[in-house]
């Protein structure tokens, strides 16, 4: 066994399959099959599972694909040390945050991040569907949601608080929900998940209530809801980020300040893969932005 065929078997297993690894390789489906089988024999056991779609570790194979992970992350950083040697920081971070908290609140500290580095590319994708940072090749996602995924590392940025909000003008005209009721009969405006049906979580004290919502607006694009919300179409069910700044010049109302509402989870959160190195440029970049969310009092830095 060679170090080679270790790091052969942690690409493999991080692709999935075969033929994504083949393709992040730039080696043919059958060379990476005869190097695994290769390897497998000389140990005498079988390490990965095949099926049509995926391929899974054995208790062997995933003991090895902690060695070769070790391994590989100290090549790397090897690498790195040697290649950036006297030269500012450089590297390459794939980030994936969603469309309203991006564009709202992280833009800046992209902005920031990049006066202050100039040297890294910073690749962002504007996304709300939560996916497996492997296959998409993403190196830092960030998220809301209650939970996170046990098999990623996740870094608490804050809390997420929805308000149920509107224009002065729809308040004037149509009044403000008093009850969690009056969301049933009130023209929404929020975010959904297609093929879901909309489920707003409430909180009061010890009390947890639900309530099935459907609204007359539906978008992933958060500012293209704000602007539905400044033109009196509804009550928006929202991040309260998305009309902060209107909340202080008075453009938007809020109602059932009582209550804790939530959709979509309680938490922004930070993910990314446990046991890959992280560069330089990655590492940096994450506790800058834990930094900036723990300085705007959305969450710890640790």
């Amino acid at each position: 066994m060679d170090v080679n065929s270790l790091t052969l078997l942690v690409d493999i297993l991080d692709a999935g399959n075969l033929s994504e690894a083949a393709r992040r390789l730039k080696m043919s489906r059958a060379n990476v099959s005869y190097h695994l089988n290769q390897l497998e024999r000389s140990i005498g056991v079988q390490l990965v599972r095949r099926t049509t779609r995926r391929v899974e570790p054995t208790e062997i194979g995933l003991r090895l694909y902690e060695h070769g992970r070790t391994i590989q992350n100290a090549l790397l950083a090897a690498r790195e040390s040697v290649a950036t040697l006297g030269q500012s920081l450089q590297g390459h971070v794939r980030l994936s945050v969603p469309s309203g908290y991006g564009q709202l609140v992280m833009s800046d500290w992209l902005i920031a991040f990049k006066r202050l580095h100039p040297g890294i590319v910073l690749d962002v994708m504007f996304e709300n569907r939560v996916e497996d940072l492997l296959r998409d090749e993403v190196d830092i996602a960030v998220r809301v949601m209650s939970e996170p995924p046990q098999n990623l590392v996740a870094r608490d940025m804050g809390p997420v608080r929805y308000v149920a909000c509107a224009s002065p003008g729809f308040a004037h005209t149509h009044g403000m929900p008093a009850t969690l009721d009056d969301l049933r009969a009130a023209p929404l405006i929020s975010a959904a998940v297609i093929g879901r049906q909309l489920r707003l979580a409430a909180y009061l004290r010890d009390e947890r209530h639900e309530v099935l919502l459907e609204p007359t607006i539906i978008f992933e694009n958060f500012l293209f809801l704000r602007e539905a919300l400044l033109a009196g179409l509804g009550v928006g069910i929202v991040p309260d980020y998305v009309v902060q700044d209107d909340l202080q010049r008075g453009a938007v109302l809020t109602a059932l300040d009582e209550w804790r509402l939530s959709i979509f989870g309680t938490h922004m959160y930070m993910l990314y893969m446990p046991n890959r190195h992280h560069t330089r440029a990655a590492a940096t970049f994450i506790e800058f932005m834990l930094a900036q969310a723990h300085g705007a009092g959305r969450g710890a830095a640790a």
